[in-house]
């Protein structure tokens, strides 16, 4: 299935930002013993217990999502919003000389989907996920990747092909980058997988797949 030429769309914005943020991301901090002061928001992010992957964060994301696959016959879009809350790290899987690191945190998030297209109206859900997070050296930049799932309620037509219960699960898949506006304040983007299924509770269970674009804004705290 050809993806609509506004998800194309997307999907080039969001390689052009990631590509925009990338090589500024990527180069270490002046050294604190050595060399000109960092301005002020590096010292602020540079601080030895102040790494951002330590701190708790809020994050509010929207975007759009197009049926993909052949699971069932409607045309589904399906606009999805996104509370989420990452605890701090529980796991540094890796940390280079350069000071970037690779970890795990804790992701749990609340989900409010509006069914642009499509039997049902709305879906409205949790979901949790471990979020694995490479940090750029400069501390100001990561990328994500979280893969997990949760339960929901949706309004369920009975429909041939639509949703065969009002309780659906949800499987994601959501990868992203992440860029800090300022000490506290970042910019989120990313590209989102979503299905929505029963379990073969009920039969039929076509199930539905979903793919597109997402982002947003968080704190830290």
């Amino acid at each position: 299935m050809k993806p609509p030429p506004s998800l194309a769309a997307a999907l080039a914005a969001l390689l052009a930002t990631v590509l925009a943020i990338l090589p500024a991301a990527a180069g270490r901090p002046p050294d604190p013993a050595g060399g000109p002061p960092a301005p002020a928001f590096d010292r602020t992010l540079h601080a030895a217990d102040a790494h951002p992957c330590q701190s708790w964060e809020f994050t509010v994301e929207s975007g759009y999502l197009w049926k993909v696959g052949a699971a069932t016959a409607y045309d589904y879009e399906i606009a999805p919003t996104q509370l989420t809350l990452r605890t701090p790290s529980h796991w540094t899987w890796w940390e280079g000389d350069s000071g970037a690191r690779l970890v795990v945190r804790g992701r749990m998030s609340l989900l409010l989907e509006a069914i642009v297209e499509g039997p049902e109206d709305y879906y409205f859900g949790f979901s949790a996920a471990p979020s694995v997070e490479y940090w750029f050296p400069s501390r100001r930049s990561s990328l994500f990747l979280s893969v997990g799932g949760g339960a929901g309620l949706t309004n369920s037509t009975g429909e041939p092909g639509a949703q065969g219960q009002d309780l659906t699960f949800n499987w994601f898949t959501q990868l992203g980058v992440r860029h800090a506006l300022s000490g506290e304040c970042s910019l989120l983007t990313g590209v989102y997988f979503l299905h929505h299924s029963n379990l073969s509770m009920t039969d039929p269970n076509p199930g539905l797949d979903t793919f597109g674009v997402t982002a947003g804004v968080g704190w830290r705290f």
